[in-house]
């Protein structure tokens, strides 16, 4: 086994990643413990089941209702499409576009720093 440390293992994180996924015993000390890389196999509805005690049957009834959902907003036309820039999809969900801030004078940050207002 290759056991390294948790900077060691941060700096070639990817390496020791692909060396575990290879079948390679590769562990990370923490602390006095050594714990191990492993790959592990992932299934959605086991997942649902250990998570949340979801049974396969009750998921499918989930995934069909929400489908009928689904459908029915796309007949009404609910669903807004946004764009891959996330400044302009905040703008369109928003419905209002955001503003450049002002440039902020000397005085105004100094005030500021110490409280002071200006008399009138």
């Amino acid at each position: 086994m290759t056991t390294l440390t948790i900077t060691d293992a941060k700096k070639n994180l990817g390496k020791w990643l692909g060396a575990a996924v290879r079948g390679e015993d590769i562990g990370i000390l923490a602390g006095a413990t050594i714990v191990a890389l492993r790959p592990v196999q992932v299934e959605a509805t086991d997942y649902a089941w250990r998570e949340y005690g979801v049974t396969p049957a009750e998921l499918d009834a989930f995934i069909k209702a929400e489908s009928a959902r689904i459908q029915k907003m796309q007949r009404k036309g609910e669903f807004i499409v946004l764009p891959n820039n996330l400044e302009q999809a905040l703008a369109k969900i928003t419905h209002h576009k955001p503003r450049r801030a002002k440039a902020t004078s000397r005085t105004t940050k100094k005030r500021a720093r110490h409280g002071s207002t200006r008399a009138a």
